[in-house]
């Protein structure tokens, strides 16, 4: 359940730019594989004088144009749908279902990320489901590649080269694995996170010295309530379209029919 471009809120742009710094890219943007391996070149010297560490560059290195990235980029026509058949097709029943199992199995998880994050259970569950099947699919797209292709492709290359670069850190950092896999635009974990929201807001769910936003939910979970608390979210309002908590879910995703399906299915999950 890949929501393909995820997160365009003023908090990522500007962590784009601030990775960026201002400065002119060395590196050449192209729209198709051609200029992909000389690019990567320029970029590498980049990110070398960044201080991106030698195994992180050879990690780069070893990236390859993920042609599967920019065929989904260019096609997200999912989010053009009305609202009924966006969440038809996205099986809202079924997550709503097996939402209300999942809040009873994880019942003091959900209750430790609400008191220290002040987000409800609905929310984080709504957001669990709708992105992988409760981690049934993670992706399975390259996700050092998928990110490099996008900061090369001339789309949206400014916005990508700042989750590039948070990649290449989280490798530094062994908060990701340089043969991780993912969704097509780079998302990880159970509640796919783009690299650059990984570093900003990850946290160390289930108290192991560690983060995994792959095969540790509570990690995943908290770092997606701590996202939302850093979006605006205040304990106890509301989150549906026009309460105070809506503009969190606005944060995770830009898509409106993603923003109110989440809303609709978090307060049927809430209200078990």
């Amino acid at each position: 359940m890949n929501p393909g471009y995820k997160a365009k809120s003023l908090a990522a742009v500007l962590f784009a730019s601030v990775f960026l710094g201002g400065s002119a890219h060395a590196a050449t943007c192209g729209n198709d594989s051609k200029g992909f391996e000389a690019w990567k070149a320029a970029f590498s010297q980049e990110a070398a004088a960044r201080g991106a560490s030698r195994s992180a560059l050879d990690a780069l290195a070893r990236t390859s144009y993920a042609s599967k990235t920019i065929a989904a980029d260019r096609g997200q026509k999912s989010f053009k749908l009305s609202l009924e058949s966006f969440m038809q097709k996205r099986g809202a029943n079924v997550i709503v279902s097996r939402g209300k199992s999942m809040k009873k199995k994880h019942a003091a998880l959900f209750d430790r990320i609400e008191q220290q994050y002040g987000v409800p259970s609905g929310p984080l569950i709504a957001i669990w489901g709708m992105e992988t099947g409760f981690g049934g699919f993670m992706g399975n797209q390259h996700t050092l590649s998928a990110v490099a292709t996008l900061a090369y492709d001339c789309r949206r290359s400014e916005f990508f080269t700042g989750h590039l670069h948070a990649a290449l850190t989280l490798i530094d950092r062994g908060m990701m694995s340089p043969s991780a896999v993912g969704a097509a635009h780079g998302e990880i974990g159970q509640t796919q996170f783009l690299p650059g929201n990984a570093l900003r807001y990850a946290v160390d769910g289930d108290g192991n010295g560690r983060i995994d936003m792959i095969g540790s939910i509570p990690d995943a979970l908290a770092s997606t309530a701590n996202f939302l608390r850093a979006h605006g979210w205040r304990p106890g309002a509301g989150y549906q379209p026009g309460e105070p908590n809506f503009v969190a879910i606005q944060g995770w995703n830009a898509a409106s029919v993603y923003q109110q399906a989440i809303a609709i299915m978090a307060a049927q999950i809430d209200a078990n």
